[in-house]
């Protein structure tokens, strides 16, 4: 069997990495990104359908006005804390999103 010294780092870094979204990405960090993504205010949409998938969550938002949108963020853990990106958002249904830096 190999020394502890080696396969218990190892061990703890896959356990850890699996489920970064799921421990980083809170569902306070979901809102807020997705209220400043979409300009609207915190209670005016609906969260649901979340998926954590390595250091991503998607998750579906549907507005008060019936508006429907795919989104994600980006989520990890480091030695610095917490760190959430961006949400990404596209309207279901529309073209897809587009960067407008490349425009």
């Amino acid at each position: 069997m190999p020394s502890p010294r080696l396969w218990v780092p190892a061990l703890a870094t896959a356990l850890f990495a699996g489920g970064c979204a799921s421990i980083a990405v809170t569902d306070e960090a979901i809102v807020d990104r997705t209220a400043f993504a979409l300009n609207l205010d915190k209670d005016a949409f609906t969260v649901s359908n979340r998926v954590n998938d390595g250091t991503t969550t998607r998750y579906a938002v549907r507005t008060k006005t019936g508006q429907e949108f795919n989104c994600f963020v980006g989520g990890s853990i480091s030695v610095l804390g917490r760190s959430v990106s961006e949400a990404v958002c596209s309207r279901k249904g529309g073209p897809p999103a587009r960067n407008p830096l490349l425009r």
